[in-house]
């Protein structure tokens, strides 16, 4: 069993994570690094540290004389991310179906149970888990670009998760739909995958313009 150790930096990230994809660290308002610093009981330079990760991530926007900033979520952005999701995770995950061995079919198995968990603790752990569980679906396809490329977009996608979640009734609809997926996925039906995945994938998008449209 490995033991990980997480660095200040890592812990003011995670924490400073959370509350951006939770929404509550408001968009397009000047981070008060003094002030968040200052509650979190660490110097500024973990601080900055963990921040220049989150631009890295897209959840952040650095300018100049404002410092960092969340960047506002948007119904364009929300398509870029699940139309770019559309075209690779479906066929990828179909293809890692395919190609995974038992050490594979466990970890992806685990990362839908460590999910179903998740969904009763809350929605920024969910999201994290929504993360894993779609990447292990695909990582076993053996295509190193492809992996990273649907994780960084899962990562992209997290706080529209979370929005997607909110309405009642959500998460269980959720729960079906992965059920489904990871079931088909053990089964090596590659067909049912990309089918139910990419059903999965647009209901969200159609979803999130509904409460983009309202909102």
């Amino acid at each position: 069993m490995s033991i990980v150790v997480r660095t200040l930096s890592d812990q003011v990230f995670e924490i400073v994570r959370e509350r951006v994809v939770t929404g509550s660290l408001p968009a397009e308002m000047p981070i008060r690094q003094d002030a968040l610093a200052a509650e979190l009981g660490v110097s500024k330079i973990p601080l900055r540290e963990a921040l220049a990760r989150l631009e890295q991530e897209g959840l952040l926007i650095s300018q100049a004389n404002r410092g960092y900033t969340v960047r506002r979520m948007s119904a364009d952005q929300a398509d870029e991310i699940y139309a770019l999701r559309l075209a690779i995770e479906p066929s990828a995950a179909a293809v890692g179906a395919m190609n995974a061995d038992e050490n594979a079919r466990t970890e992806a198995l685990q990362a839908f149970q460590a999910l179903d968990e998740a969904a009763h603790t809350n929605l920024a752990e969910v999201a994290v888990r929504n993360r894993e569980f779609h990447t292990a679906l695909v990582r076993p396809g053996g295509r190193l670009l492809t992996t990273q490329l649907v994780e960084r977009l899962a990562i992209l996608a997290e706080r529209y998760v979370v929005a997607h979640l909110a309405p009642a009734g959500r998460d269980a609809r959720a729960h079906l739909e992965h059920r489904g997926m990871i079931d088909a996925w053990l089964a090596r039906d590659a067909g049912q995958v990309e089918t139910l995945l990419h059903a999965h994938i647009a209901g969200t998008l159609s979803d999130l313009r509904a409460q983009f449209a309202t909102g």
